[in-house]
């Protein structure tokens, strides 16, 4: 069992700024994909963005193309998720999620294998 943490949620104005973070407790998270999901009340839970275990390859779901930034710090061995210009419609429980069994330079939007326990991201004025 792979134990995920999340933090960095908060309360932020329209057009602010967070920085997500994600970390793993006693295994190297540098080994896996990384993904960031999130669900807000009454949707289902869905991608935004993921980074390759290399860090080469990232994706994103459209609506936050441009604004959101995946990236990965080995030094620290933690999955950072920048979201800038948000938006009230990115409020959401946002989840990390570790996938195993990619390539280096896969990364996968649609699924997760262990999962943090969320942190809530709420854009309000």
């Amino acid at each position: 069992q792979l134990h995920v943490v999340e933090s960095g949620g908060g309360l932020v104005q329209p057009g602010g700024s967070l920085r997500l973070s994600c970390a793993g407790s006693g295994f190297t998270l540098g080994r896996f994909a990384v993904g960031w999901f999130r669900q807000s009340p009454g949707k289902e839970r869905q991608g935004v963005s993921c980074i390759s275990s290399s860090g080469a390859r990232t994706n994103y779901v459209d609506p936050v193309k441009g604004r959101f930034t995946i990236s990965r710090n080995s030094a620290q061995d933690t999955v950072y998720l920048q979201m800038d210009s948000l938006k009230p419609e990115d409020t959401a429980v946002y989840y990390c999620a570790v996938k195993i069994g990619l390539r280096a330079w896969e990364c996968d939007l649609t699924s997760g294998d262990y999962w943090g326990q969320g942190t809530q991201v709420t854009v309000s004025s």
